[in-house]
């Protein structure tokens, strides 16, 4: 655990309350690329970064969304939280929405996820999907994958960001390093679940406060899936990140932490 603070203009915030934060990482990462963001938080918030099935110390469990619902399960449970804010990026916003579907909301204040879709692949009543992607090019990347894990890691470690620098304190080649420490079987597996996945029922049901965020520049996903998720949801709302591709969190980790302290600020 690590305990951030609260920063900025939150004095409707009670001080001395603490508001607790679950932040759920992107496939190919560990729950440590969160570590910055955690410390701009400031006081005032419990933070938790969890390792998810497949990545870093939880890299033996179960490589499936279900799984990683269940470590965020068992944390709550375990430390017995409420009013949680989870956000989830990525991968960790698929987690984030399967949590919601097989263990409802009761637990949680809000919810906020970072430039994802519900369902990745493309259908005749779903333009949403990732970029420029039909089914012949999902089959390619799913090929590439199987036969030539380093190049698809150069591939990932590119479009995570707007621009091929990649983010302030996090470079292109610190993301291909950290790609590239997975097991790659392993991060096959939990890309067959992210491919396989359609989670657009769950987001209906979803009666918390709840951002779509999105960066503007995302090379992964269109920003029209923030708005579906909006409408969508019972509380939703989109919050775009002009200078962010698709890692808000370490592209404009200013901004992203304080729409966090501010949207924690209302929920």
């Amino acid at each position: 655990m690590a305990v951030c603070g609260r920063g900025g203009d939150l004095t409707s915030q009670d001080p001395t309350m603490s508001r607790t934060v679950i932040f759920l990482h992107g496939w190919t990462m560990n729950g440590a690329i969160f570590d910055d963001l955690r410390r701009r938080m400031g006081d005032g918030y419990q933070c938790y970064a969890p390792d998810l099935p497949g990545h870093g110390s939880a890299a033996d469990l179960p490589p499936t969304l279900e799984a990683g619902a269940q470590v965020v399960a068992n944390l709550i449970a375990q430390e017995g939280l409420t009013d949680v804010l989870l956000v989830g990026w990525s991968m960790g916003a698929a987690i984030a929405w399967t949590y919601c579907r097989d263990f409802g909301t009761g637990a949680l204040a809000g919810l906020v996820t970072l430039d994802m879709s519900p369902k990745i692949g493309p259908a005749l009543d779903w333009s949403f999907g990732l970029l420029g992607q039909n089914e012949q090019g999902l089959q390619a990347a799913r090929a590439r994958f199987q036969s030539d894990w380093s190049g698809s890691a150069e591939a990932i470690a590119t479009t995570m960001f707007a621009t091929k620098a990649g983010a302030p304190g996090f470079s292109r080649e610190q993301a291909l390093a950290q790609i590239l420490s997975n097991d790659p079987e392993r991060m096959r597996q939990v890309w067959n679940a992210l491919d396989k996945m359609d989670l657009r029922g769950v987001v209906p049901d979803i009666d918390v406060p709840y951002v779509a965020a999105f960066g503007e520049r995302s090379r992964v996903y269109p920003r029209g899936v923030a708005a579906w998720l909006a409408d969508t949801a019972q509380m939703g709302t989109t919050f775009g990140f002009a200078n962010a591709g698709h890692s808000p969190h370490l592209e404009e980790a200013d901004a992203c932490a304080v729409l966090l302290q501010k949207f924690s600020n209302s929920i």
